[in-house]
C-alpha cells in the first residue's frame, strides 16, 4: 500500500464521517425546532404567526451548517487531496 493510497483512503473516510455527522445533526436539530414550535403554538395559538417566523429563521440558520460542511467536505476531497490523479496513478490510466 502506497502513501498515495493511504491519503486517498483517509480523505474518503473523513469525507464520509463529515457528511454523516452533518446529516445526523441537522436532522436532530430540525426535529427539535419543529417540536418546540408545535409546543409553543399549542400553548399560545394566538402567537402562531410569530412562532412560525422564528421557526423558519431557526431552521434556516440550522440548514446553513450542512451547506457549509458540505463545502468543506468537497474542498477536502477535491482541493486538499487530489483524488483523481491518485486514482489515475493507481489504476495506470
Amino acid at each position: 500500500m502506497t502513501s498515495e493510497s493511504l491519503v486517498a483512503a483517509a480523505t474518503i473516510l473523513s469525507f464520509g464521517i463529515i457528511l454523516l455527522g452533518v446529516a445526523f445533526g441537522s436532522a436532530v436539530g430540525d426535529g427539535l425546532v419543529a417540536s418546540k414550535a408545535v409546543e409553543a403554538i399549542a400553548r399560545q395559538p394566538e402567537a402562531r404567526p410569530n412562532i412560525f417566523t422564528f421557526m423558519f429563521l431557526g431552521v434556516g440558520v440550522l440548514e446553513a451548517f450542512p451547506v457549509i460542511s458540505l463545502g468543506l467536505a468537497f474542498y477536502l476531497i477535491f482541493g486538499l487531496a487530489p483524488i483523481q490523479p491518485m486514482i489515475a496513478h493507481l489504476t495506470g490510466k
